[in-house]
């Protein structure tokens, strides 16, 4: 019985807050002192099927899975890097991966515009995932550094003595034993890459067209119906990825998400 009450609660706490979404999506006119709409729509619901929502949707999708799989990858080698090994000049190395979360990311994007236009990356979608790998970076390189920092080094000695290769040591060793935090550490950038606005508009130009920019778009009219709809789409896959990964949240593999000695 008491298993049950942490998953309820987390669903209850996940959902809750969709509720007054559904509200103002269905609702036509809801005015203040009202608890609930004076009268009801349609339309809201009706913009999820619209085209335009459709092709950001299909967009958005497309840009944050990029983003999280080359975030994953680039962050599980510095992580290693930062993770496992001593050397001269480590704590630099942590301090520029980190950069880019410290310093404005507008700032840095402005910089790195200039090139994306002259590579002519700009107003498209291979720019914007370029652009948003400045954000997610540092946060899965963090992640899978404390990973590997918990990973016995000795694990991996045993299996060179066993005669496995360098490449079959990263792939059946030390892969599977932070499968858990670069699960983690994808979704995080996901998530990241998913509610981006700022750095989509800048080097998209507007040409690529995600749902955060309609849901901006819709809130700068005053379509509170539209927007409510638009956020309901949003929500949507955040809490799906949510419940697929939720089993790696707590591995039993020493290697999970923690500090550790990092």
């Amino acid at each position: 019985m008491r298993r049950a009450i942490g998953p309820t609660a987390l669903a209850v706490g996940l959902l809750l807050p969709v509720l007054p979404l559904l509200a103002w999506a269905v609702s036509g006119q809801w005015r203040y002192p009202a608890l609930v709409p004076e009268r009801l729509t349609g339309r809201g619901l009706g913009l999820i099927a619209d085209r335009d929502v459709l092709e950001a949707l299909a967009t958005s999708l497309v840009i944050a899975t990029a983003v999280a799989v080359l975030a994953a990858a680039l962050g599980l080698g510095a992580g290693r890097a930062v993770g496992m090994y001593s050397f001269p000049g480590r704590g630099v190395v942590q301090f520029l991966l980190l950069a880019p979360a410290l310093v404005p990311t507008i700032a840095v994007a402005l910089g790195i515009q200039v090139f994306l236009i002259r590579y002519g990356l700009a107003d498209s979608v291979a720019g914007v995932v370029l652009v948003q790998l400045i954000p997610t970076v540092p946060y899965v390189s963090l992640v899978m550094g404390a990973a590997f920092a918990n990973l016995d080094p000795d694990v991996e000695d045993q299996a060179r003595m066993l005669g496995a290769g360098p490449v079959r040591r990263a792939v059946l060793v030390a892969l599977p034993a932070v499968r858990p935090a670069l699960v983690v550490s994808a979704f995080l950038a996901f998530l990241i890459s998913w509610s981006e606005y700022i750095l989509t508009l800048l080097v998209g130009g507007g040409t690529v067209r995600t749902l955060p920019l309609l849901l901006f778009a819709a809130i700068g009219s005053a379509d509170y119906t539209a927007a409510a709809a638009l956020a309901l789409v949003i929500a949507v896959p955040p809490l799906v990825l949510i419940g697929v990964t939720s089993r790696f949240l707590t591995g039993a593999t020493p290697a999970t998400v923690g500090f550790g000695r990092l």
